[in-house]
């Protein structure tokens, strides 16, 4: 088993920053990927970005150059940095975490509103 603990959604105005921050305990095996899907309402969840155990990076297109992911292996937990942030990154946001080994596993997730 994983459990994810997610922290850092809030309000902001558009062209804002917002951190995201999760931290991954349990069953933690050194090959993982670990990332931030969203949600907005009526609409399916979709992947914002992933990271993988050597630093692999994977974002959606329309976050390229605004978000970054980034990780910290020895305290197992990963970051999503977002800048210049628009009413359209509006969503609850995800984090998420697998392996071969333990599976796959969802955080609880956390809302992230955008202003106009």
């Amino acid at each position: 088993q994983v459990h994810l603990v997610e922290s850092g959604g809030g309000l902001v105005q558009a062209g804002g920053s917002l951190r995201l921050s999760c931290a991954a305990s349990g069953s933690i095996f050194s090959t993982n990927a670990m990332g931030w899907y969203r949600q907005a309402p009526g609409k399916q969840r979709e992947l914002v970005a992933t990271i993988n155990s050597i630093g692999n990076t994977n974002y959606a297109d329309s976050v390229k150059g605004r978000f970054t992911i980034s990780r910290d292996n020895a305290k197992n937990t990963v970051h999503l940095q977002m800048n210049s942030l628009k009413p359209e990154d509006t969503a609850v946001y995800y984090c998420n975490f697998y392996s071969a080994r333990s599976g796959n596993y969802w955080g609880q997730g956390t809302q992230v509103t955008v202003s106009s």
